[in-house]
């Protein structure tokens, strides 16, 4: 699988910051609202790919459904997801751009309108490492799908990286600086057409 696609499907931020958190575990609630109050957002990203390759750019978020990664060069990709559908095109490849379901990635768990980590099912691990709460969360009625493994600091509520794991048997972490919150963002960042060169 290309990473890009790794990246889509498991959506990892979280160059962790040195940040003073709560010493103690978030709830999935805390979470969920976290997620459910952050309509827009924008971050530097790093990437490391399951082949242990490091790739950088700028990530885009417009809640529900749309969330964009702009590659920095030497990387020509471009990623983007809106209209529940998921465009891939890596200009370089010579291959033409690749679209998926928005539905069936795991990116779909935070992108959805309204964010409940307590449904049944979703939530496969919750723990707290000594700094940050880390939640493990899959689409309960698609296991297949793969998961995302997201980290979050407290006081306030932060997301600091995830890490997806495809369903393949890939891991792909995006690490994010410190993610800006609130802001216009155009609905045109979003737009698939474009983003696949139709």
């Amino acid at each position: 699988m290309r990473p890009y696609l790794s990246a889509i499907l498991a959506l990892g931020l979280g160059v962790m910051t040195p940040l003073a958190a709560a010493a103690e575990k978030l709830s999935l609630g805390e979470i969920s609202n976290y997620l459910n109050e952050m309509v827009t957002a924008k971050g530097e990203f790093t990437q490391i790919n399951d082949d242990g390759s490091i790739s950088t750019g700028t990530l885009y978020i417009k809640r529900p459904g749309r969330v964009r990664f702009e590659y920095n060069p030497p990387e020509s990709a471009l990623v983007v997801a809106g209209s529940n559908t998921v465009v891939i095109n890596d200009k370089k490849s010579n291959q033409p751009p690749e679209t998926y379901p928005l539905s069936k990635t795991p990116l779909s768990i935070i992108l959805d309108r309204q964010v409940n980590l307590g449904r049944a099912r979703m939530v496969t691990g919750h723990r707290y490492d000594g700094t940050a709460t880390i939640v493990t969360a899959q689409d309960p009625a698609h296991p297949e799908y793969g998961n995302i493994e997201m980290k979050f600091t407290g006081n306030p509520v932060e997301l600091r990286q995830w890490v997806i794991n495809d369903g393949n048997g890939s891991k792909t972490t995006v690490a994010l600086g410190d993610l800006q919150k609130g802001g216009a963002l155009p609905n045109s960042l979003f737009d698939v057409g474009k983003a696949a060169g139709r």
